[in-house]
């Protein structure tokens, strides 16, 4: 039934699985998927969305590496936004509401496309090891199967528990099992685990709803997309809609908070901070009188909603009455109710950057095993995950991308730098080069990478090297054009800018925070010689004119920064030789055994004279 020995085998089939699996086969290497369910591949097991804050970022640098998930998401979208447009580009996010079934559908059929992937439908209970080397896995079948490396992206099924109310039952998603024994097994290897938390909302029949008692949310008007390729534009769009609790609501779900699992003690995981229940906010926040809930279709032609905003675990007669007080929801009939799941994870302290395990070679781990949370983060983590592994069995280096490279590179820098002990979401606040790692440019900063390891094929390429010429152009025709008084001055005055006496280049009236590239479109001679050219194209021009200081300013730091990342430090280096730095620093340098100064650097309780006692010792 199986290959006599399989490249790469990766457990689990969410997205982060997904993504592993795909990048390895087109890699080149052999790939078996192993799932507990064939029909659960890629499923939506939240909210029906992709992208957003910081995350469209990533799911734009996972299509710009050559990954599936900006693709499946455009194919399958029933909605797009383009966050914080009012804000600078450095936070501007795409966001999608995806058709949830055809999403999935679609993720499957694409895996199915691929001739290197293998299916088996299974549980994997158990790893085989040989001096300290995976070489295969064991399942509840009884059937070993051989690997040269090994993919974990078990999601929240390791031992999960799901709670509503008082009731509690293993499941690593509704009407689901857990997966039993890999905990067991890592830790006997001695790996160090932890519980987490999440939780998901009541599903409800959109047809129960009073939508006129709420607040429209459209999508874009121009809605774009995630890849960078030639997918399908979004030609018709279904809308959200907004409503919010009120004290009626409140004091109903109070009811239910003795039994709660979450304040009698029952889960004992830390739940996500930026996505807390509806119990739990009004608990944190009781000084508002209400709180905002998203009311999202799960598809083009399901009467299912989804009720963003009201993650609870309260018993389901509590979560019923009380929706029924929200407002355009007097009427709702429940599909399922919201839970709770506590599952096992493991502090990502214990994988290197190409997240490969420090106990066992040729082991990775991705996704919520890792203590992350989020569709994105898990996908970005399976693709390298997937590239890594496959480079191993041809005995290629790693790929790690820098934190200036990609919010891939921060989000694997903090896990594995600095560790997480609650579920870990991706914002724009935690880059430090956001300037640089925008949304509008992750071709131009990673689609030569995924060219180089092969990731990449002919039609992407030339896209984008047709793109960076537009762009050239476009920098150049603003540089060298000029426009007169007559001509600029209305609009100038238009828009509270200074006035110009004389013939002015376009470039530098396009770096006035007050004038925009819509009020040089006005420009008859603007609009005529630049209407042959892309939209993206044209934006790209704008952003690199206006914020020319700002980027130049990012990438000197990222130059500087540069030279402590290009150190690196021995694997063995015995860091209780250093007596000069505290105890703390030395422990914190032991458990983490950083690859490079830069990382060591960013270790939290590791000072900067710590890190110059550590250069002078290696003799820089």
């Amino acid at each position: 039934m199986f290959k006599e020995e399989y490249d790469v085998i990766v457990v689990g089939g969410g997205h982060s699985g997904c993504e592993a699996a795909a990048a390895a086969a087109n890699l080149g290497s052999s790939v078996l998927l192993v799932t507990m369910n064939m029909q659960t591949i890629a499923q939506m097991s939240c909210n029906p969305a992709m992208g957003g804050v910081a995350k469209g970022q990533i799911v734009r640098e996972i299509d710009a590496l050559g990954g599936y998930s900006g693709i499946i998401t455009d194919k399958t979208m029933i909605q797009f936004r383009m966050l914080n447009r009012s804000k600078g580009p450095a936070m501007w996010s795409p966001r999608a509401q995806s058709d949830r079934m055809r999403f999935a559908e679609e993720w499957r059929l694409t895996l199915e496309s691929i001739p290197n992937v293998d299916f088996w439908q299974d549980m994997v209970t158990d790893l085989s090891i040989d001096k300290g080397e995976v070489n295969g896995v064991k399942t509840a079948m009884g059937i070993d199967i051989k690997a040269k490396t090994v993919i974990l992206t078990n999601g929240t099924f390791l031992n999960g528990t799901i709670h509503i109310g008082e009731k509690q039952f293993g499941g690593g998603r509704t009407g689901e099992r857990a997966a039993v024994g890999l905990t067991e097994c890592l830790t006997q290897l001695g790996f160090e685990s932890g519980r987490m938390k999440t939780g998901t909302p009541p599903r409800v029949d959109g047809r129960s709803l009073d939508y006129s008692k709420m607040e429209e949310q459209a999508g874009d008007i121009n809605p774009s997309k995630f890849s960078f390729i030639d997918t399908p534009m979004l030609t018709n769009q279904r809308s959200c809609h907004i409503t919010y609790t009120n004290s009626n609501v409140h004091e109903i779900l109070k009811t239910g908070f003795e039994k709660s699992p979450m304040f009698t003690g029952r889960i004992q995981g830390l739940g996500p901070r930026y996505c807390p229940s509806i119990e739990d906010k009004i608990e944190r926040f009781a000084e508002r009188d209400r709180h905002q809930i998203f009311v999202e279709p799960e598809g083009w032609d399901t009467v299912e909603v989804y009720v963003n905003g009201f993650s609870t675990s309260l018993p389901e007669n509590v979560q019923h009455e009380a929706i029924q007080q929200i407002e355009g929801f007097g009427n709702a009939k429940i599909f399922r109710p919201g839970y709770a799941i506590e599952y096992d994870y493991f502090p990502p302290t214990q994988l290197q950057r190409s997240l490969e395990t420090k106990l066992v070679k040729n082991l990775y781990f991705a996704g919520q095993i890792n203590g992350t949370t989020g569709y994105e983060e898990a996908a970005c983590q399976g693709l390298m995950a997937g590239i890594n592994a496959s480079r191993r069995t041809k005995e290629l280096e790693p790929i790690v991308l820098k934190r200036s490279q990609a919010y891939i590179g921060v989000l694997i820098d903090d896990l594995v730098t600095k560790g997480t002990d609650e579920p870990y979401r991706m914002f724009t606040s935690r880059a430090e080069y956001r300037i640089l790692l925008r949304q509008d440019n992750a071709d131009l900063r990673l689609t030569k990478i995924g060219r180089d390891i092969g990731l990449v094929g002919d039609l992407r390429m030339s896209l984008l090297d047709k793109k960076q010429d537009n762009i050239e152009s476009a920098l150049s025709f603003f540089q060298k054009e000029s426009v007169s008084p007559e001509e600029m001055n209305p609009i100038l005055e238009n828009n509270n800018s200074s006035l110009i006496k004389q013939k002015t280049k376009l470039g530098r009236i396009l770096s006035r925070p007050q004038i925009k590239l819509d009020d040089l479109l006005k420009l008859k001679s603007v609009e005529e010689k630049t209407k042959e050219i892309n939209q993206d194209v044209l934006e790209q021009a704008e952003i690199q004119i206006k914020y020319n200081g700002y980027i130049e300013r990012e990438r000197e730091t990222v130059m500087k920064t540069n030279k402590l990342e290009g150190i690196r430090i021995p694997n063995k280096f015995d860091y209780g030789k250093l007596r000069a730095i505290s105890a703390e620093s030395r422990e914190k340098l032991n458990q983490v055994k950083p690859e490079t100064i830069g990382q060591a650097s960013r270790i939290s309780g590791v000072s900067p004279s710590d890190i110059n006692v550590l250069l002078v010792f290696m003799g820089r």
